[in-house]
């Protein structure tokens, strides 16, 4: 479903003026403050207490909707390292429906986390979604169907608003994409690479991108052909990253729309089963070895080959079983690291070397995992 802008956030006021609030109608009331100490406040508070002040005042509500408000509000929670301001989004399968959410800082604070229950736009009893990304507190989602995709969808769960985007075209269920937000042109984006096949047999790869701004689709020429895997895209310095088959890390640059490699340690083409994430702001590589451990690397200087530098090097589990850890990757206050092994969310501590899984209330084992900023970002222009 496709809301404008005003239904979700009132139209912008030129006045910024914070008046009193004392209402009858409303438990609000606050006295008179600067104005300045109230925006300070208010930028610190999360997102659900925020929209509660949507219906006490005017003065309140054209304050958190400027685009300023909304931007330093944003920088402010994504920068918390309690993780106060984050959620993490799981699912059990890949062809699950149901979507699960729990609050990172409880995942790593909390001796029992617990998860709930969360509504996902668009559903459908023969389609289930599938994590692309999540940039600014904004997810993508791919809805598929066990024939192909049948649309994105661009949500904002913190206020619960999206949008679905427009594609016509069919598409097999073999494809990639990649969410990210263009900086620059200050918008954000879906790249989408999608084989076309004639006959069973693959004839072409197309590659095109989305843009929010425009809302509308337009075809990149300049795509190499070379062969990704299905993992979705991770966002690093305005680029999007795959891995293809050899394990090489392939980006496309949003600003320019080049593909490029990425220079790797030679070490890492020994490895068994790589996987690509984000480490705050930094590109990281997972390599697992024969399941039995895994090495963290992390690129210190985006591009510098030489600033490839391995974090942590973690043991599998006794009772591994194959399994691999896969890159949900955070860090506590205390230095415990928050990764997935296998299905489960476990926790590594550096100073004992030690793993332990999380028990985590209501949670079934989880396949997919995406974690995301509480924010007011709207998911439209």
């Amino acid at each position: 479903m496709e809301f404008k802008e005003d239904e979700i956030l009132p139209k912008r006021s030129k006045s910024t003026e914070i008046q009193s609030i004392c209402s009858e109608d409303s438990i609000f009331s606050m006295p008179n403050l600067p104005e300045e100490l109230i925006t300070e406040i208010m930028l610190r508070l999360p997102v659900k207490s925020l929209l509660q002040f949507r219906s006490v005042s005017k003065s309140w509500l054209s304050l958190i909707s400027t685009s300023h408000f909304v931007k330093t509000h944003l920088l402010l929670s994504a920068s918390n390292k309690d993780y106060i301001h984050h959620g993490v989004i799981t699912k059990a399968s890949n062809t699950s429906r149901g979507v699960k959410n729990c609050s990172v800082s409880s995942l790593l604070y909390d001796s029992v986390p617990e998860s709930f229950e969360l509504d996902t736009p668009g559903k459908n009893p023969n389609a289930f979604p599938l994590f692309v990304g999540s940039v600014n507190g904004l997810i993508c989602l791919a809805i598929n169907l066990f024939y192909g995709l049948d649309c994105f969808i661009i949500w904002n769960p913190s206020i619960r608003k999206y949008k679905k985007l427009p594609y016509e075209e069919h598409v097999v269920p073999y494809f990639t994409f990649g969410f990210a937000y263009d900086e620059f042109e200050d918008d954000y984006k879906i790249v989408g690479i999608f084989p076309i096949y004639s006959y069973a047999s693959l004839c072409r790869v197309e590659v095109k991108i989305y843009s929010l701004k425009s809302d509308s689709w337009k075809r990149v020429k300049n795509y190499k052909g070379v062969e990704l895997l299905g993992d979705f895209a991770k966002f690093v310095n305005g680029k999007l990253h795959w891995l293809d088959k050899h394990w090489n890390i392939i980006s496309m640059d949003l600003a320019d729309e080049k593909w490029a490699e990425v220079e790797q340690p030679c070490c890492f083409k020994g490895c068994g089963f790589l996987k690509l994430g984000v480490f705050e702001s930094d590109l990281f590589v997972f390599c697992n070895y024969a399941w039995t451990h895994v090495d963290i690397w992390v690129m210190k200087e985006y591009g510098v080959k030489e600033s490839w530098t391995k974090m942590f090097t973690v043991k599998s589990p006794e009772d591994s079983m194959g399994r691999i850890f896969y890159p949900i990757i955070l860090m506590s206050n205390e230095g415990e690291i928050l990764l997935k092994f296998g299905s489960r969310f476990t926790k590594y501590n550096p100073k004992d070397d030690s793993v332990r899984y999380l028990d985590v209330t209501k949670l079934a084992p989880c396949h997919d995992v995406q974690i995301y900023v509480k924010s007011l970002v709207c998911p439209f222009y």
